[in-house]
């Protein structure tokens, strides 16, 4: 009889329904009752919707339960979702994370204009928040983004916050990129 644990594995699932609430607690509850426990998640409002993005891990058994699950969770709870096996990201201990942030009058491609930027210096997307609002002074609508990114290793920092502050210039946008720090030290 072997005495290694079971090789652990990754589950991503996304669910969309109209109650933050009973979409977050049916999932939990479903990971914990297949055994699965709960890396990451995240849960944003959208409109009327709330979208719930949640990594879970388990043995094949304990995933395959909880994907098993979720047709008749769905219908009961009145939610749709998607899943995706999944694997654990590879360490990057030469990678640095970076948060920029950003604020502008709302145009629909500055996000696009920003992706590209980052892409084409091989930045990679950890995360992003994004909403837009009415100035009250204005009236006038304004973006905000967060975006977390990891830069590449040997990535000479001062010159791609340069390059960054150029382009956020160019195309108008009250922007800063700065080193991530933990919010909760």
């Amino acid at each position: 009889m072997s005495t290694t644990p079971p090789r652990e594995q990754f589950l991503v699932l996304s669910a969309l329904g109209p109650n933050p609430m009973e979409l977050s607690s049916t999932l939990y509850r479903a990971c914990q009752e297949n055994r699965c426990a709960v890396l990451s998640s995240r849960l944003t409002r959208h409109g009327e919707f709330s979208a719930l993005v949640l990594q879970a891990t388990g043995s094949w058994d304990a995933l395959a339960r909880l994907e098993a699950s979720l047709p008749g969770l769905a219908k009961r709870a009145n939610f749709h979702y998607n899943v995706m096996r999944s694997s654990a990201l590879p360490p990057r201990p030469d990678s640095l994370p970076y948060v920029a942030y950003v604020s502008a009058a709302y145009r629909p491609d500055i996000l696009g204009e920003l992706f590209q930027f980052f892409s084409d210096h091989r930045v990679e997307l950890e995360s992003l928040t994004c909403d837009t609002y009415q100035a009250p002074q204005t009236g006038g609508t304004l973006l905000n983004a967060t975006i977390t990114v990891t830069l590449p290793a040997g990535t000479q920092i001062s010159w791609l916050r340069d390059q960054f502050l150029d382009f956020a210039d160019a195309l108008n946008l009250d922007a800063l990129i700065e080193p991530w720090r933990p919010q909760n030290p």
